[in-house]
């Protein structure tokens, strides 16, 4: 797909990778509605990129219905919107549960099947931002779990052969969901936003299904799908 000149739809826009793609699409010559839940932060983006800032909670099903009347006549739907959990599962309560699956997956899904008429009649784009968390990460089982089920519904979108369909999975990266956690690995180094949303509109340009940033990310993600043991028996190693 060729961004310029399309209108993109990017949820999660407040802040972090979804505030970095806004700016990126915007840099190539994309129209832009921004969904985010922080009001003013949204402006500010808004202002930076020239789109069009729409405040609304994705999880509320009155909010969705404003995103999915604002997705009309959109090219790209971009998902940026998520949160992050990390810690002992045993301590994690019900409600958090919830609000990951809710966050993470749910919404996605119920939005991006409310626009896909739309989408495809427009031979349209959906991007999903994932992670390479879906390989499995040791105190991060329910955000992993939402991340994989992100994955499986991209791929099962990929049979529609009327709608372009991206997943990225970035490492790990220097958003909102990273403050206050200590990260002292050298490599592999963290990620800034910025990064990933280049790699990101690369990927829907030169129409990719999947794309790991860094590159390499996919080395594991492979190995996994095919030597589950082997993975297993190295992640143990080196963590």
């Amino acid at each position: 797909m060729t961004v310029r000149g399309r209108t993109a739809l990017v949820t999660g826009a407040s802040s972090g990778i979804g505030a970095a793609a806004a700016a990126e699409l915007a840099a190539h010559g994309c129209q832009l509605v921004l969904v985010g839940r922080d009001q003013r932060r949204l402006a500010e983006v808004a202002e930076r990129t020239g789109g069009r800032a729409l405040a609304a909670e994705l999880t509320d099903p009155t909010g969705l219905d404003r995103v999915v009347t604002a997705a009309r006549r959109v090219d790209l739907l971009v998902h940026c919107a998520g949160v992050g959990w990390a810690g002992d599962l045993a301590s994690m309560s019900a409600e958090q549960v919830e609000a990951l699956m809710a966050v993470n997956l749910t919404a996605p899904v119920l939005l991006t099947s409310a626009v896909l008429p739309e989408l495809r009649r427009r031979r349209g784009h959906v991007v999903f931002v994932s992670s390479i968390a879906v390989v499995g990460v040791r105190d991060e089982e329910v955000y992993a779990a939402t991340k994989a089920g992100v994955r499986a519904f991209a791929e099962s979108l990929r049979h529609l052969d009327d709608i372009g369909v991206t997943t990225v999975f970035p490492g790990a990266v220097r958003t909102p969901f990273f403050a206050g956690r200590h990260y002292d690995r050298r490599f592999p180094r963290m990620l800034t936003p910025q990064e990933v949303a280049a790699a990101l509109v690369r990927g829907v340009q030169r129409g990719r299904a999947e794309v790991f940033v860094p590159a390499w990310l996919a080395v594991p993600a492979r190995l996994q799908g095919a030597l589950p043991g082997l993975f297993r028996v190295l992640a143990r190693r080196f963590g």
